[in-house]
């Protein structure tokens, strides 16, 4: 008999098996089913809680019903009577499935009156699809390397902006510019943030910082702070800044506050005085007003931050790019940031998202961020992740969601326990980045890409395609032979897709064809000296197979290749215009490698003037992009 502990973790959406990358099976045991139920808020330590649990069954949450925006919805009430609630909150009352409205764009809710009590119901008004975009090319970008001394900064994409849109560039890509830990610099990975909802403030420009092939984030950054607060304690408050505030409410007063109290009690929320923990309790409230004068520096940092992003956008449409700026969505969120603390019923705390083991790390990845909760997104209506991705698009014309795998199934691993996959709702998710991509660009639309790499579960691809949302496709892992390398061919790679060499996890071209990770890992103690000889004996099967279908071995025979791809967008990577060998970012690294402190040689300006742009350019315009 099946222990009722598992068939609550079943019926609650955790897996009770998978197989990994290497086809080795795993059932999910009774601790991690007992820990990921703990996660979304079940208690469940014993059978009889479990029992309580499975006979309340999951009627409390909404039913999620997906439907066309400006048509009726079909909804399985029958003839009951229901109360409509508008995104807008406009209200209507009714009888019976036929009487319901067509909708409009938007996440509506319904409650719909059964003999047993009232049901409430999630409509999802979205868009079928998300149109294509045309053939077209851009570039992506690493923000944070882009300044010859400090930290790059908004600033300095500004040139790089102006002369690809000027070359018929249609976007510029970049890392994820999330808000993080100002007040712990050592901790500056993009994609660790404290807040996706909130922005970067250290990527505001200073005349600060010291040169050097890698950035010190550790000097840099409280330097940036410093110069940025006597700015701000020069200035009297703009009309436009305090409208901002006055817009954003209460949510950016949370955040600010949030940073305030990290200057006092260091940057991660749960080893804070345990008054000071919830940003509601009484203590919080009184530094509302205690800390006022830092809370409003901290909310002019996000203006600043939101304005020169704005900017930068207004700039790259005027500048004739199609999309502007494509901006990249982080997976999860540091368990103990702003995020978390301004909202943590949202999220699956207690549990982290990671992978499962594969060939790299035979005991699986723990990445050390809090994944949203399945149960409240549906209980809330999806609202944390339609505002993430709004604020997102508020500021740009793409957005890359990283790890989209998550939307299908996300792999959380406990503290004490083996991890296991957690289904998704998929079909909502996908429906709020229609909606979303919808509304971007005051209503003219914006474009989603989602990083489908990785051990991809049946059906996705599929169902992202239906939904417009473009696939990521790397040159590198498009092969149709692994052990004996074949590569595809250009006409070969999807439509619905960015075509790449590779990405900031990846090798660069030069890189990639030198084994410059393979070298890394070695020093890193990642591989042996067998391993890394074998490695490297690959590879250069690997070259010679990829050089038969690029028909050369530069970069300008890679961009054209890419270019005569089906895909209707090509990223070329700034680290192969400057012909860098490092990549961004070793996975699996941390002080082994200078991962996230890598510079482009010369800054935002020397790549702004590259003589390969104008090359990179004709080859695009040469295959109709």
């Amino acid at each position: 008999m099946t222990d009722l502990r598992l068939e609550l973790a079943y019926d609650r959406g955790i897996y009770a098996e998978y197989y990994d990358q290497m086809g080795v099976h795993h059932v999910t045991t009774v601790e991690t089913a007992v820990a990921l139920l703990a996660g979304m808020g079940i208690e469940a330590a014993t059978e009889e809680a479990a029992r309580v649990h499975l006979e309340e069954g999951d009627g409390v949450l909404p039913w999620d019903v997906v439907c066309e925006a400006g048509a009726k919805p079909f909804v399985d009430i029958g003839d009951a009577s229901w109360e409509l609630i508008l995104e807008t909150g406009e209200e209507s009352r009714g009888q019976g499935v036929g009487a319901l409205p067509e909708l409009p764009l938007g996440i509506h809710r319904l409650i719909a009156e059964f003999p047993d009590g009232p049901q409430r119901i999630t409509l999802l008004a979205a868009p079928a699809t998300i149109p294509l975009p045309a053939r077209g090319w851009g570039m992506t970008v690493p923000l944070y390397a882009l300044s010859d001394k400090g930290i790059g900064s908004y600033g300095d994409l500004m040139p790089v902006v102006q002369s690809l849109g000027a070359k018929g560039a249609g976007f510029v890509g970049m890392n994820p510019v999330h808000a993080g830990f100002p007040t712990d610099p050592g901790l500056f990975s993009p994609y660790t943030p404290s807040h996706r909802r909130r922005l970067n403030a250290l990527y505001l420009a200073t005349d600060t910082g010291r040169g050097g092939k890698l950035i010190d984030y550790v000097k840099a950054g409280p330097t940036r702070l410093k110069n940025l607060r006597k700015v701000f304690d020069k200035t009297t408050p703009a009309p436009a800044f305090l409208a901002y505030v006055a817009s954003e409410g209460p949510s950016l007063e949370t955040f600010a506050l949030h940073q305030a109290l990290s200057e006092i009690h260091g940057p991660f929320w749960c080893h804070w005085p345990a008054e000071y923990q919830d940003p509601e309790s009484a203590a919080c409230v009184a530094a509302r007003s205690e800390l006022k004068e830092e809370i409003l520096f901290w909310s002019w940092l996000q203006w600043q931050a939101e304005e020169a992003l704005g900017e930068l956008q207004a700039e790259a449409k005027a500048s004739g790019m199609a999309h502007g700026i494509y901006l990249d969505l982080a997976v999860g969120t540091h368990p103990h940031g702003a995020e978390t603390w301004e909202d943590r019923e949202v999220f699956a705390l207690g549990a982290s998202l990671g992978a499962p083991p594969d060939a790299f790390s035979a005991e699986g990845q723990n990445w050390g961020l809090a994944p949203f909760n399945p149960i409240t997104l549906r209980d809330r209506a999806y609202a944390p992740l339609s505002e993430t991705f709004a604020r997102q698009l508020r500021v740009s014309g793409m957005l890359r969601i990283d790890h989209i795998l998550g939307f299908e199934r996300t792999f959380w691993v406990p503290q004490h326990a083996p991890g296991s996959y957690v289904a998704m709702p998929r079909d909502a998710m996908l429906a709020v980045a229609r909606i979303e991509a919808a509304r971007a660009g005051n209503g003219a639309g914006g474009i989603i890409v989602g990083e489908d790499l990785g051990n991809i579960p049946d059906g996705l691809r599929e169902a992202l395609s239906a939904s417009g949302v473009l696939g990521c496709r790397v040159a590198m892992f498009e092969r149709w032979n692994w052990d004996d390398p074949e590569f595809k061919p250009a006409e070969a790679y999807d439509e619905a897709a960015v075509a790449s060499f590779s990405t900031h996890d990846l090798p660069t071209w030069l890189g990639w064809r030198q084994g410059a990770e393979i070298t890394a890992r070695q020093k890193a103690g990642g591989l042996d000296a067998a391993q890394a000889a074998e490695n490297k004996a690959h590879r250069i099967r690997e070259v010679a197979a990829i050089d038969r279908v690029v028909a050369g071995t530069d970069q300008d025979d890679l961009h054209d290749f890419l270019a005569r791809t089906p895909s209707r967008l090509v990223a070329v990577q700034a680290e192969v215009i400057l012909d860098m060998v490092e990549q961004q970012n070793l996975p699996g690294t941390t002080s082994e490698y200078p991962n996230w402190r890598i510079r482009l040689p010369g800054g935002g300006e020397a790549l702004a003037s590259h003589e390969k742009l104008e090359r990179v350019a004709e080859i695009m315009r040469r295959n109709d992009r």
